[in-house]
C-alpha cells in the first residue's frame, strides 16, 4: 500500500504539539525523529542502552515529525499546515516551532505499520500505565490502564509536561472529586483522573478536533459516562465548578486563565499546571497568587516545569 510521507521540520519543544495535529489526519501513524532522544539514548539517561549508534545521528538539526497519509488525504496537507501555524500563534511566541518547513514524498508502506508498532511499549507513570491497544498487557491490581489508539491525537505520556501532571494527579486527587481539564487536547489527563477515582470530569478545549478526539478516547477507555467534553473557553463559561483543575498549556495562556481558574475552583481545591518554561514560572505564580491560590509544590523535568496550587 502506498502512503504520502509528510515531514514537518520543527523543534524538540514543539514536536509533541505538531505530532498531535498530524495524528488527526493519519491512518498510518506519526513518527518523531528528535536529536534530544538520540543523545539521551547514547548517554544512558533513558534507561535503554544501544550496542551501536551511527555517529551521524548525534549531529545537530531540526526535529522531524513525520505523518504517513493515505494518498487520498494529500489534499488536506494545506489544512494540516494551517492548524500547525494556528497552534504556533496560540503559543504567543513562548514555544519555538522552528522553520515548519514541509516536505512530502510517496513511499511503499505495506509493512510500515507493523514495524512501527513494534517500537511501542507500555509507559508507566506511577499507577497509570499508557498501553498501545495492540499490545496485550496484564495489568496489576493497583494499575490504571489508558489505551493508546493507533489513530488518535495523543500525547504518549513520555513528554515531561504530561508525565508531571499525571504524577501530581495521583498525589492530589481525592476519591469522588470533580475535575476540570482545561485545554484537554486528546483527553489523557481527564481520562486518567476518571480512572483514578474522580466522580466527574469536565474536559474543555477550543479546538473542535481535540474535542472529538477526547470524546473518542473517553469511550475507548470505558469512562464515557464520567467524562463530559465541551468545546468552550474557561474564561467565558461560568457554569463549571471543580475540586481539582488541570491545565497543561503554555505559561502565557495560564497567566490569562488565573482569575477564571480561581472562580471555578471550590474552596480548598487544587490546581495542577504544566507546560511552563523555567523563566516564566514566577509570572505564573504571581498571576495565580493574585487570584488567591498559593503554591504548594513544583517540579522540573528537562526544559519544563509543573506547579501545584491550592485555594
Amino acid at each position: 500500500m502506498k502512503y504520502i510521507e509528510l515531514t514537518v521540520h520543527t523543534t524538540s519543544e514543539a514536536s509533541e504539539l505538531v505530532a498531535d495535529i498530524l495524528w488527526n489526519y493519519t491512518e498510518g501513524g506519526v513518527a518523531v525523529s528528535d536529536i534530544a532522544d538520540v543523545v539521551a539514548l547514547q548517554s544512558g539517561r533513558s534507561g535503554v542502552f544501544w550496542d551501536y549508534l551511527d555517529e551521524s545521528l548525534t549531529r545537530g538539526g531540526d526535529t522531524l515529525v513525520k505523518a504517513f497519509l493515505l494518498p487520498g488525504r494529500a489534499g488536506e496537507i494545506p489544512q494540516i499546515m494551517r492548524e500547525i501555524y494556528a497552534c504556533r500563534e496560540r503559543s504567543g511566541g513562548e514555544i519555538d516551532f522552528g522553520t515548519l518547513e514541509e516536505t512530502k514524498r510517496e513511499i511503499d508502506g505495506d509493512d510500515w505499520i507493523d514495524v512501527w508498532k513494534k517500537h511501542f511499549r507500555p509507559i508507566h507513570l506511577g499507577r497509570v500505565v499508557v498501553v498501545p491497544e495492540w499490545i496485550s498487557y496484564p495489568a496489576k491490581a493497583e494499575e490504571k490502564v489508558i489505551l493508546l489508539d493507533s489513530n488518535m491525537a495523543f500525547g504518549t505520556g513520555e513528554h515531561e509536561t504530561t508525565a508531571m501532571c499525571v504524577g501530581f494527579l495521583q498525589e492530589y486527587l481525592k476519591e469522588g472529586d470533580v475535575v476540570l481539564d482545561v485545554g484537554c487536547g486528546s483527553g489523557i489527563l481527564g481520562i486518567a483522573a476518571a480512572k483514578l477515582g474522580a466522580r466527574l470530569c469536565y474536559l474543555t478545549d477550543i479546538d473542535p478536533v481535540a474535542v472529538a478526539s477526547a470524546k473518542h478516547n473517553a469511550e475507548k477507555n470505558g469512562v464515557g459516562q464520567q467524562v463530559i467534553v465541551s468545546e468552550s473557553n474557561l474564561v467565558d463559561d461560568t457554569s463549571m465548578r471543580a475540586d481539582l483543575i488541570l491545565a497543561n498549556i503554555t505559561a502565557e495562556i495560564l497567566v490569562t486563565l488565573a482569575p477564571a481558574a480561581a472562580a471555578h475552583l471550590n474552596a480548598g481545591g487544587t490546581v495542577i499546571l504544566s507546560g511552563i518554561l523555567p523563566d516564566r514560572m514566577e509570572r505564573v505564580k504571581a498571576a495565580f497568587g493574585g487570584a488567591g491560590l498559593r503554591p504548594v509544590k513544583e517540579e522540573t523535568r528537562g526544559e519544563w516545569c509543573a506547579l501545584v496550587l491550592q485555594k
